[in-house]
């Protein structure tokens, strides 16, 4: 099962500026209804192949967590694996296997999902399979301590033995002073170390349930098919306890800026990441999400952008250098610009040319040509989103679960075009470095080089 940092940031980061890009028009039909149970269903047909994507999201993450038991979602996330009464453990993965089918998980801050990708055939076998773990979830000790070994060398072999996700990791805990999203979604080590059976089953039976879940099902399938199933599997599935709104601590007001220095060893090039606050589709107010989404596109979202060609191709003292947004969240969430130095040039050096050009944008703007090239960039994505049957499926289930509609997916092209060049303007007095928090990696003691 992958972590956030493999899932997410892989899996996903390709698609970031599509999340909220299918058009009903345009688009595949998309139908979406509630079971008597409060089962979210969401499906897309796509023909062109005979494969189908069968997904199950969770409305629960990190973010969800008890103070103290960080890590407690995704290691429920590998215990999903362990079986149940009616099928034991190794035998729901043995079945995809065996048909070709390809499985996996992913843990996020905000949700948990599960997903097979298989033969049209096999869908009602994977709808048995899924609807049977949400509620029938078998843990015992034998297999619950020794799973929990297994996430702990994933923190060691994936964020211990790696200074970037470290560094990335203390970045957003000093980011985030108040809100969960400070929290690693793969779980602090100490915490992780403590987790048992009564952890899992208790966060288990109150957020995995039909009322707490959607599914999306995309490929070659028939609505009409797909809903008699989903009532003939999932639709015998009782519903879980009723949980409040999904209201976490909010951000205070930050008016400091802060550093973070690592210097370690395994380090060959210096780099820096600078991050802020910002609003995400979900808490954000009209265009300012999207007039962000621009920003990072025009900033740092390609070699087209102002950073790559400023950076690496005019002044060429950076091997590197970008930004990004992550825009589906259920709160305020976080901007991020980064880089790395070329040659003999040195990392403030880098800092320094990085600021330049926010400040550019904060004090001049954009012109009308870089934002209607940012966006139709933005608006061809959608093609290449659509050409994947999965994506398409994480498209709606990551906006499903954080808040947003399936009329949000539908809009959201329209929403684009109606951003203007004084928005995105607007937009980029958030990146105030008087509020950022700066992190510095370097081979060397004294943080930057």
């Amino acid at each position: 099962m992958k972590s956030i940092r493999a899932a997410i940031l892989g899996a996903l980061s390709a698609m970031l500026v599509c999340i909220h890009a299918a058009t009903a028009a345009d688009g595949p039909s998309v139908s979406t209804y509630t079971l008597d149970n409060g089962l979210q269903v969401v499906v897309i047909p796509d023909r062109r192949a005979p494969v189908v994507t069968h997904m199950v999201w969770y409305r629960v993450g990190s973010a969800d967590e008890k103070p103290g038991k960080t890590g407690i979602a995704h290691f429920l996330e590998h215990l999903m694996f362990k079986g149940t009464k009616a099928h034991p453990a190794g035998e729901f993965s043995r079945r995809v296997a065996e048909i070709g089918g390809n499985e996996n998980a992913f843990t996020s801050y905000d949700y948990t999902a599960y997903f097979q990708q298989v033969s049209p055939d096999a869908l009602p076998t994977m709808m048995e399979y899924e609807a049977d773990r949400m509620r029938g979830l078998v843990l015992t000790d034998e297999v619950v301590t020794p799973e929990r070994d297994v996430i702990i060398e994933e923190r060691r072999s994936r964020i211990e033995n790696d200074p970037g996700a470290l560094l990335s990791e203390e970045v957003d805990a000093t980011l985030f002073q108040n809100h969960p999203y400070g929290k690693p979604v793969i779980g602090w080590m100490h915490e992780m170390e403590g987790l048992t059976r009564s952890d899992a089953l208790a966060f288990y039976d109150l957020y995995y349930a039909p009322n707490n879940a959607v599914l999306v099902v995309a490929g070659d399938v028939e609505p009409e098919a797909v809903h008699k199933l989903a009532e003939e599997t999932y639709g015998k599935v009782p519903r879980g306890p009723e949980l409040p709104p999904r209201i976490r601590p909010r951000e205070p007001e930050q008016n400091t800026s802060r550093t973070v220095l690592l210097s370690d060893p395994r380090v060959t090039v210096p780099s820096f990441q600078k991050s802020w606050v910002v609003p995400s589709y979900t808490s954000g107010d009209a265009r300012v999400p999207e007039a962000l989404d621009l920003l990072s596109e025009i900033l740092g979202g390609g070699l087209r952008s102002r950073l790559y060609q400023e950076l690496v191709v005019r002044q060429g003292i950076a091997s590197s250098a970008g930004a990004s947004y992550r825009s589906t969240a259920l709160d305020d969430t976080s901007f991020t610009v980064y880089g790395s130095p070329r040659g003999d040039a040195t990392l403030e050096a880098v800092e320094a040319a990085v600021d330049t050009e926010i400040r550019r944008i904060v004090e001049n703007g954009v012109t009308q040509e870089e934002l209607d090239d940012a966006r139709d960039r933005f608006l061809r994505s959608v093609i290449f989103a659509r050409d994947n049957q999965s994506g398409m499926a994480r498209i709606y289930g990551s906006t499903l679960t954080t808040g947003g509609t399936v009329a949000d997916i539908d809009a959201w092209p329209d929403r684009l075009k109606a951003v203007t060049a004084d928005d995105v303007k607007a937009a980029a007095r958030y990146l105030d470095a008087r509020r950022s928090v700066t992190g510095y990696l370097s081979p060397a003691e004294g943080g930057r080089t």
